[in-house]
């Protein structure tokens, strides 16, 4: 079995998982499973931003959202604490799954342990792969989730999770935001909390 057969192999599992969302989304007139249609969506900007991915990155990005809806934030308080909690808790199930998924085509325990830690993001701002997730990340939830986002929270709030976002973003991942092409009331807001 050749490396770029096993790595088909697990991005096509990892997408039989994710077409079971029974949360739906409608994009251009077709309905999408949520977490498959984000998952495309992670694969498409890496590929962008970064095309000389690691095998490992690459798998990583197409699991960050592996089976999301198995674990419900309703089942968690809340609070800030509950909130942090559910994230903890979902980075250990995509990786769990995710390393279960690889292993049925053959990775090694090595490579498993180490998408395991890219998808807790450990290392982040010191690990190169881990900041490159995150970079692919944001630049996904800028560009794609953001405007609806905006429907839904105060100015203020919104104000505030852009300046997280920014934060959590590499120099790199920051000139690749600045270039994506938002909506006029997204720019803005984005240009507002960069003041």
């Amino acid at each position: 079995m050749t490396e770029r057969s096993r790595l088909q192999q697990v991005l096509a599992l990892i997408d039989a998982e994710n077409k079971q969302d029974p949360n739906q989304q409608l994009i251009g007139g077709q309905t999408w499973p949520k977490e498959y249609l984000y998952s495309v969506r992670m694969s498409s900007k890496q590929a962008e931003f970064a095309p000389e991915a690691s095998e490992l990155l690459q798998i990583a990005c197409r699991a960050q959202h592996i089976k999301r809806w198995h674990v419900a934030r309703a089942s968690y308080p809340m609070d800030r604490a509950g909130y942090k909690r559910w994230r903890t808790d979902l980075g250990a199930f995509h990786g769990e799954l995710t390393a279960q998924l690889m292993a049925r085509v053959g990775y090694s325990t090595a490579d498993q342990e180490q998408i395991k830690d890219l998808l807790l993001k450990k290392q982040l701002k010191r690990d190169p792969e881990v900041q490159t997730l995150e970079d692919i990340i944001c630049l996904v939830f800028i560009d794609f989730y953001l405007a609806d986002f905006a429907t839904r929270h105060s100015e203020e709030k919104l104000l505030d999770i852009i300046r997280k976002t920014w934060g959590k973003m590499s120099a790199a991942g920051q000139a690749a935001a600045l270039n994506l092409r938002l909506t006029p009331a997204v720019q803005a807001l984005v240009g507002k909390a960069l003041q």
